[in-house]
């Protein structure tokens, strides 16, 4: 099914909101983004892509809309994906922070295949005992879904970013654990947490 000329702005506004932000927009950025009369209209819009596997979405989480692997093949066809990936900015792996995206990119060669893939800056000591230190660089893997024990990128309350272990508790909250014995876990409710991606490797510059 071919898309239609306002369906494709909304994806390249999608797309371009993920580069440069590192999350998903809520609807009203995404209303206000692309003009549109209300949030139905948002919503008529994203049921549209997704029957035509274009967009998905997380139950019950918000900021979860994510491009699908169809729109990313569509756009190798005519942009083939190199060897960088969009470096969107730092990532806290202490308290949560405001993440700020830049313009750079980072060569990964043997991890490009797939082109749902970025890279973060880590801030902080709170994974070091998973190796990952201050000014390590992250390879994540968009996605909304998590597992216990997944080193994630959460977006907490729709603001803030960390970096953490990902650990499902009782009661419908979320434990984001460090991997640093000196601090302590976050918890938050279930639906206060959307998960940005997973982590696939670090490097580390002298």
């Amino acid at each position: 099914m071919a898309l239609t000329k306002r369906q494709k702005e909304f994806l390249d506004f999608l797309s371009g909101f993920l580069e440069k932000r590192g999350y998903s927009p809520s609807y009203e950025e995404i209303a206000e983004g692309l003009n549109l009369a209300s949030l139905a209209t948002v919503h008529k819009h994203i049921l549209a892509l997704e029957a035509k596997h274009y967009v998905k979405r997380g139950f019950n989480q918000s900021r979860s809309l994510e491009l699908a692997p169809k729109y990313y093949e569509e756009q190798n066809q005519f942009h083939p994906h190199g060897s960088e990936v969009p470096l969107l900015g730092r990532i806290a792996a202490g308290a949560p922070v405001e993440a700020i995206a830049g313009h750079d990119t980072l060569s990964f060669a043997d991890f490009t295949g797939d082109s749902g893939t970025y890279a973060l800056q880590v801030r902080g000591e709170s994974m070091i005992e998973d190796h990952i230190c201050d000014g390590d660089f992250v390879l994540v893997q968009r996605s909304a879904e998590a597992r216990d024990g997944d080193i994630v990128v959460a977006l907490v309350d729709g603001m803030e970013t960390t970096l953490k272990r990902f650990y499902l508790e009782p009661g419908d909250r979320v434990r984001l654990q460090p991997a640093n014995a000196s601090m302590q876990p976050i918890y938050v409710p279930r639906e206060s947490v959307a998960i940005q991606g997973k982590v696939l490797a670090v490097l580390r510059k002298y």
